[in-house]
C-alpha cells in the first residue's frame, strides 16, 4: 500500500472511530457527520470524499464490527473442546457487547430507522451464525448434545438466551463494570439451561 492509500485508510478508520464516539454521546440514530467532521478538523464536504452518506458510515461500521467480533470469537475459542467453544464463545460475545455497546446496538438491534447493511457488510454476521451451527453439529456428531441443538430452533434458542442476557444488562445496568453486571453474571447459568435442555440423552423437543 502506497503512502496515499495508507493515509486514506487511516482517515477512514478515524472517521469510523469518531462516529462511534459521537453515537455513544448522542445515540446511534443521532449520528451527525457535521460533528464528526468538526472533530476531524475538516469541513463536512471533505468527509464526503470518504463516505458519500451517513448510511455508508453505518454500513462500514456494521461490517467492521462484525469482522472484529468474529476475530475475537475465533481467538477465544481456538483449540477448545466442542462444548467449551459454545460456552466460551457465548461468554466472549457478551463481553464484546459490553465493551462495544454502540457497535453491538448496530449489529444486534435496529436503532437506525430504515438502515439495512449491504450484503458485503452483512456477510461476516452470516458467517458467524453458520459457524455456530457447525459447532453445534459437531457436538451432536460427538454425542455431546441432542440432535435438536443443531436445528434452526436450537440455534435460535441459543441466540435468544445470549441476546436476552445482553439486552437485560445493557438496559438495566449499562454502566456496571464488564463481567460484574447483575444479568451478565447469570450467563453461565443460562448456558447450562441450554446444555441441559439439549442433553445428549432425552434432551430437547426434537425427535
Amino acid at each position: 500500500m502506497d503512502r496515499r492509500a495508507r493515509r486514506r485508510e487511516e482517515t477512514i478508520s478515524e472517521i469510523l472511530d469518531l462516529s462511534v464516539e459521537v453515537m455513544a454521546e448522542e445515540g446511534v440514530a443521532a449520528l451527525s457527520l457535521a460533528e464528526v467532521a468538526r472533530r476531524m478538523g475538516m469541513r463536512t464536504p471533505s468527509l464526503y470524499q470518504y463516505f458519500p452518506s451517513k448510511t455508508a458510515v453505518y454500513d462500514a461500521l456494521f461490517g467492521q464490527s462484525a469482522r472484529d467480533l468474529n476475530e475475537t470469537l475465533h481467538k477465544a475459542t481456538a483449540g477448545l473442546d466442542v462444548l467449551d467453544r459454545v460456552r466460551v464463545g457465548a461468554l466472549k460475545l457478551i463481553e464484546w457487547t459490553r465493551r462495544n455497546p454502540v457497535r453491538a446496538q448496530l449489529l444486534f438491534w435496529r436503532p437506525v430507522p430504515g438502515f439495512a447493511p449491504s450484503a458485503e457488510s452483512f456477510a461476516p454476521a452470516v458467517d458467524n451464525v453458520t459457524e455456530v451451527r457447525a459447532i453445534l453439529e459437531s457436538a451432536v456428531a460427538a454425542r455431546r448434545l441432542h440432535p435438536g441443538a443443531a436445528t434452526d430452533e436450537g440455534v435460535a434458542l441459543l441466540n435468544t438466551l445470549v441476546a436476552g442476557v445482553v439486552s437485560q444488562q445493557m438496559s438495566n445496568e449499562p454502566d456496571a463494570p464488564v463481567g460484574e453486571g447483575r444479568f451478565e453474571r447469570l450467563a453461565p447459568t443460562v448456558l447450562d439451561l441450554f446444555f441441559t435442555h439439549y442433553a445428549p440423552h432425552g434432551g430437547g423437543d426434537q425427535p
